[in-house]
């Protein structure tokens, strides 16, 4: 099973970014194999708008079962919800905290939106 964390580096040890849609970096870690990968948002992150549903789109295409984030707007929401991903907040301080947050059962499935679209 596939877990994309947004975050402003390309390893564990980074921040969980509290932003989705305009977050530097989403980090993918495979729970069965324990591969990391690291995926440029870069492109979502300077985009005037629709940053969420590009970025929820980019997550959707590496064929994830959950996301972690800070915060997730409306319009991502609803296109990772469409694609069958699971959604979860958090405020841990890094990927490695949320993973672990993860594993443990701590963390509950949104189900909504937890913020505005356009939030910075």
């Amino acid at each position: 099973m596939k877990i994309a964390f947004s975050s402003s580096g390309e390893t564990l040890e980074s921040p969980l970014d509290v932003r989705f849609g305009r977050a530097p970096k989403f980090i993918v870690y495979d729970l069965d194999s324990g591969a990391l990968e690291a995926i440029d948002n870069r492109q979502s992150m300077d985009s005037a708008q629709g940053a969420g549903i590009q970025s929820a789109e980019t997550v959707a295409r590496l064929g994830v079962n959950a996301l972690v984030s800070g915060h997730c707007g409306p319009k991502a929401f609803r296109v990772l919800q469409a694609a069958g991903i699971k959604i979860y907040t958090s405020d841990a301080p890094t990927v490695a905290a949320a993973l672990e947050l993860y594993r443990a059962g701590k963390l509950v499935e949104a189900k909504t939106a937890d913020v505005d679209g356009h939030w910075v």
